[in-house]
């Protein structure tokens, strides 16, 4: 195991201690973003962590995070979601993970309320649990399980009846959103996952993991890397013909282009919490860290 994957793989435990000492607390200080979506005291306190660790370890790489921006100006560079679905872990809904990423090298997406790690370096393969990962064989769109977020991106993206066209013609669907439709491709237990609209930390390590899992990632318009603003994550022999279905037409001559939503600068917002739960069980065996 290289260097690199063992540092974040550290980071991920060290993000892990922090996301379970608030997942089910019966109180979470919540803020809201420019963009109206949350962040919680958790989110802000993991990702401060992780840049503090990455700079102390390697001084000389850049950093991106989703809540404090970006720093330094290598190539090499550190992206960090410090939790993907903070709205189900605002609500007890043990379905988030960190996300940590050295881009295109190194994938980590951790989510202890599930107890399960996927972990991925360049030409090493990719992991969960100390199991390998491989894709599916599934070869048409009628056989495949496919993996969603919601209806409501692809509506705004404009997509709405080409998605549920797509839907119709795949052999079972299910919502299961964020990271682990993702990693369920790379497990190989659907076989294709998208969504209209990521940001760069969602995808980061995602696209490693898959990619090592031998499938294949990239965005509605077929662009491979993190950074296209949509992810689709297939076990690569349906990606063309998701493509051909999903693929969004160019805008006719004329036609505005809708825009994201511009919200209010930070403020505080309530957020309904369940009351606190045990201390969750300790992982289980064969986990790597």
């Amino acid at each position: 195991m290289n260097d690199d994957l063992q540092l974040a793989l550290a980071l991920a435990d060290e993000a892990d201690a922090i996301t379970m000492k608030f997942f089910r607390a019966s109180a979470l200080a919540v803020q809201t973003k420019v963009d109206r979506t949350p962040v919680t005291e958790a989110d802000l306190a993991v990702e401060k962590l992780l840049r503090e660790r990455i700079a102390k370890e390697r001084p000389d790489d850049a950093i991106v995070g989703e809540e404090f921006g970006g720093s330094g100006t290598s190539s090499r560079r550190w992206i960090i979601d410090p939790i993907d679905a903070t709205k189900n872990f605002m609500r007890g809904i043990p379905v988030f993970a960190t996300l940590i990423a050295l881009e295109n090298e190194i994938g980590v997406v951790s989510a202890p309320a599930l107890r399960m790690r996927w972990w991925a370096s360049r030409g090493d393969g990719a992991f969960c649990n100390g199991r390998r990962l491989h894709v599916s064989a599934i070869a048409t769109i009628e056989e495949a399980q496919l993996s969603y977020d919601d209806i409501g991106g692809w509506e705004k993206a404009g997509l709405r009846e080409q998605f549920l066209a797509f839907d119709r013609r795949c052999g079972r669907t299910r919502a299961f959103g964020d990271f682990w439709g993702h990693m369920l491709v790379a497990e190989g237990a659907c076989d294709i996952a998208a969504e209209p609209e990521v940001a760069l930390w969602d995808m980061a390590p995602i696209v490693v993991i898959v990619e090592e899992a031998g499938g294949r990632f990239s965005n509605l318009a077929g662009q491979p890397g993190a950074g296209g603003g949509s992810g689709i994550s297939t076990n690569g022999l349906l990606h063309d013909a998701v493509l051909d279905f999903l693929r969004p037409s160019p805008p006719r001559p004329g036609e505005k282009v809708p825009k994201a939503d511009e919200g209010a600068s930070l403020a505080p917002c309530a957020a309904p919490h369940p009351p606190a739960a045990p201390s969750p069980r300790e992982r289980g065996e064969g986990e790597t860290s």
